[in-house]
């Protein structure tokens, strides 16, 4: 079967749900946030796009997103109107949402506060850390690895790198907690959820006004500080990019790296055969990092709207027209990669061709932060290997978090042990 062929589908009895729509009901159930993987399998053995009955398309493989990703006939400056509807008052500019020229000035004015540089300058910070939180964890009996290391890690680094004061992390974790869930589709968001967000949002833009206030009388070496006196080109961000901007690197910055700490744990605790290699084997540390990112990354889903009408996967976009790129069913797909649902560190090892995974993103929206989050799991990996002589998981079902589009464990109950094996 081709790409672009759409199987024949069963046709359902009246009042029946179709079984696209039922397979739909079923990626997006809380119940199955564990394990979506087999449910995105059959949708996508069904055809690469899919109609859903709220008007946006899901697209399911590998060719037909990675086409999305990278071509200018699709935009990612509609996902507010497509999936947040009633929000586009309450978000302040956020450059993730815009294309260029937009897009390519806000990105380039952040990006130097991230270039490899400046990231690797800070990896002696992370080391420490790292340090810490392993001391912690090792004299523990038993500890959760998603509060102990997967949070602390990620959040200390992107507040230390802003600026953020440390007396202020637990707050900014607790509203960034609430907006990273915020960014699943509002259809799919208790109304508990929605409330939260709504009460949360203001909190954080008010305490973030004062911050920046604060920067711009008295500077420092922090991010906020350069973000106040960035200019390229006699070019400036406003305070409402600015905010967008901060709000968009702390839960980007970070809840991403917690969900990618959490599930690269799990995949390790799962596959044990698979940590032993990669002591055996050290060099395979970056290609391990990137198996865990296609295998169980964080990243779920975004979207993207036609510019102009074109076809793909063998239907008609109009212009407007929305689609949702299911990043992680991508990730596992066979038309793409070999034995997908296999967890193999070496599949990234460059002794053979291998398709580039999607957790990042690719083309012009390709993540900012991709750098720094491999390396805080590069760093807390090659800890584990010279500290941790065994890992043991103590709750082979941990609990997941409700998010659909950053996908990630609640709890990791887990037992380290001191020493080399």
């Amino acid at each position: 079967m081709s790409l672009s062929s759409t199987p024949t589908q069963p046709t359902p009895a009246p009042g029946e749900l179709s079984v696209e729509v039922q397979l739909m009901l079923q990626i997006f159930n809380p119940a199955n946030r564990h394990n979506p993987f087999p449910f995105y399998r059959q949708l996508q053995d069904l055809g690469p796009v899919h109609r859903s009955p709220l008007g946006l398309s899901l697209l399911t493989r590998y060719d037909e997103i990675a086409t999305v990703l990278t071509s200018s006939e699709w935009g990612h400056d509609q996902e507010v109107q497509h999936l947040h509807s009633g929000q586009e008052e309450v978000f302040p500019p956020v450059f993730m949402w815009m294309e260029p020229p937009d897009h390519t000035r806000l990105r380039g004015l952040v990006s130097k506060a991230f270039t490899p540089r400046r990231i690797m300058a800070i990896r002696p910070r992370i080391e420490e850390i790292v340090e810490e939180l392993l001391d912690i964890a090792l004299a523990a009996d038993e500890f959760d690895a998603i509060t102990g290391i997967a949070y602390p890690l990620p959040l200390t680094v992107i507040c230390e790198i802003l600026g953020v004061p440390a007396v202020d992390h637990d707050r900014i974790q607790e509203w960034s907690q609430i907006l990273s869930w915020g960014l699943d589709p509002d259809h799919l968001l208790p109304q508990e959820a929605k409330d939260a967000r709504a009460e949360a949002t203001p909190k954080f833009l008010a305490y973030l006004r004062a911050l920046i206030a604060e920067r711009r009388a008295e500077p420092g070496e922090d991010l906020i500080s350069g973000l106040a006196t960035v200019e390229e080109q006699g070019d400036r961000l406003t305070e409402e990019e600015m905010l967008g901007t901060i709000i968009f690197l702390i839960v980007a910055g970070h809840e991403t790296t917690v969900n990618l700490v959490g599930n690269g744990l799990l995949a390790f605790l799962r596959h044990p055969e698979q940590l032993a290699l990669l002591r055996s084997r050290p060099e395979l540390l970056r290609p391990a990092i990137d198996e865990l990112l296609r295998y169980d990354g964080p990243a779920h889903l975004n979207s993207r709207s036609a510019k102009v009408r074109t076809t793909l996967g063998g239907q008609v976009f109009e212009p407007g027209d929305g689609v949702v790129t299911l990043l992680a069913c991508a990730n596992r797909d066979p038309r793409a990669f070999t034995d997908p649902d296999t967890f193999d560190i070496t599949r990234f090892d460059g002794h053979a061709p291998v398709t580039k995974h999607l957790a990042f993103s690719l083309g012009h929206h390709y993540c900012l932060g991709a750098p720094l989050a491999t390396l805080e799991m590069e760093v807390l990996l090659e800890a584990i290997l010279a500290r941790v002589g065994s890992m043991e998981l103590l709750d082979d079902n941990p609990p997941y978090r409700p998010n659909v589009l950053i996908r990630g464990i609640a709890e990791l109950k887990v037992r380290f042990h001191e020493g080399r094996p």
